[in-house]
Formats: C-alpha cells, sequence, structure tokens
C-alpha cells in the first residue's frame, strides 16, 4: 500500500466508523434517551469518538496486510430512558450499519453514473469509500457480541431466551477471535460482491 493510499484508507475509515457511532447516538436521541448528547459525544469531532486501540493501533497494523481496519469508542445508551426497550435496542443497534450501507451505496452511484464525468482521483477515493464501508456493514452485521448484529439478534428474541444472552455475551472475546482467525476469510469474499453490485465495476 502507498503512502498516499494508506492515508486515504485511514481518513476514510475514521470518518466512516464515527458517522456509524454518530448514527448510533442520534437514533438514542430520537427515542429519548439523551445519554449520547450528555456524554458529548453527538458531534463529528473525531477526537470525541477515537479509540486508542481500535482506531489507532488496529488501523496501523492492518494496514500492513493491505487493507486497513478498525473501530471507534462505542456509543453509550441507557435502556430506561427508551420507551419500548426491545424495539430500542433494534433501532439502535442497526442505525451504525445501516449508515454504512447508505454511504456506501451513495457513493457506489456516484462511481456508477458518474465515471464519465467524475474526476478520476474523486473516483477513487469513493472507491475507498464503499469498499470501507461495504466491510464495516458486513463485519457489524455478523451475530457475535460485542457487534451490532448481536444487538439486533437479542432485540428480536423472545424474553424467554434472554439466559441466552447472558451465556453468549461470556465467550464474546473467545467468539471475535474465531470470526478474526477463522470465519473471516469465508465472509470477506461477499464484499467485493456487494461492492460490483453497487458501483457496476470490479475492485
Amino acid at each position: 500500500m502507498t503512502e498516499l493510499a494508506f492515508i486515504i484508507s485511514i481518513t476514510v475509515l475514521i470518518m466512516s466508523v464515527v458517522l456509524h457511532e454518530l448514527s448510533h447516538g442520534y437514533v438514542a436521541e430520537m427515542l429519548g434517551d439523551p445519554t449520547p448528547r450528555l456524554q458529548g459525544r453527538l458531534t463529528i469531532n473525531p477526537i470525541k469518538h477515537l479509540d486508542f486501540l481500535g482506531s489507532f493501533i488496529v488501523p496501523l497494523l492492518t494496514s500492513l496486510a493491505g487493507f486497513p481496519f478498525g473501530w471507534a469508542k462505542p456509543i453509550q445508551w441507557n435502556p430506561y430512558n427508551v420507551k419500548n426497550r426491545r424495539l430500542g435496542e433494534l433501532l439502535i443497534s442497526i442505525a451504525g450499519p445501516a449508515s454504512n450501507i447508505l454511504i456506501a451505496v451513495v457513493f457506489g452511484l456516484l462511481i456508477r453514473f458518474g465515471a464519465e464525468s467524475l474526476p478520476q482521483s474523486f473516483l477513487v477515493i469513493s472507491a475507498y469509500i464503499v469498499i470501507i464501508n461495504i466491510t464495516l456493514a458486513v463485519f457489524n452485521l455478523i451475530p457475535i457480541p460485542p457487534l451490532d448484529g448481536s444487538k439486533v439478534l437479542f432485540s428480536l428474541l423472545p424474553p424467554y431466551m434472554s439466559h441466552f444472552r447472558a451465556g453468549y455475551e461470556r465467550y464474546s472475546l473467545f467468539l471475535v477471535l474465531i470470526l478474526l482467525f477463522v470465519l473471516w476469510k469465508y465472509i470477506a469474499p461477499i464484499i467485493p460482491f456487494f461492492f460490483q453490485l453497487i458501483t457496476g465495476t470490479g475492485f
């Protein structure tokens, strides 16, 4: 990866994870929970969202493998401030990945329909935006704690299965390690598929 590609990737990644967390926070606010706002998280200022490990160390290490990846500091919300706790958890949890999907679709359509008229530099940056946001959405929708997909799953389970959640979350670190080192290589191929589906071109 060239220095320019590295800078573009890291910049896009940081802004994407910030918007991901902002989406969680704004949906929580809309549902009646002021916690993200009171914690100063309803801002696009990256400093308020960045996590030392997920926003610096992990992106640096993964960039050595050719594609940077990371995360921001998770938004906190209080379920007792939300009228319907299960629906609230569903909407708040899915808001982050949904924001990444929306970003990927918008810039993907710009690539698809603007390839003839838009500057090449803009198209290259847009491609990075699409790839990174698809990756974030796919990764976060995997139903493994503490990823958003697990919270979506838990919100859909009937109340009598609440014990399943406690047991499942107990092994979250172990499950994430399995995801990263065993399962991800089987999941990752769907990323270029979605990229081509949205943009009409490969990468």
